[in-house]
């Protein structure tokens, strides 16, 4: 569920490295959010990272 339907954004994988280097696996989520916006011409319920909303590819509904 953690995707971006704007840009598709997603979660990223990578290893934790502590101060004595031992190593372990993390994960990075996306910040979506649950935004009603117009989608052809109606209002429906859209997941959207923070960045979409930010920059303008979404319109809100009002």
């Amino acid at each position: 569920m953690a995707k971006c339907e704007v840009c598709g954004k997603g979660v990223t994988f990578g290893i934790k490295v502590s101060h004595s280097h031992r190593r372990s696996n993390k994960m990075w989520k996306p910040n979506i959010r649950r935004v009603k916006a117009v989608v052809d011409g109606t209002p429906t319920r859209v997941y959207v990272c923070s960045r979409c909303l930010r920059s303008g590819k979404v319109q809100r509904a009002v």
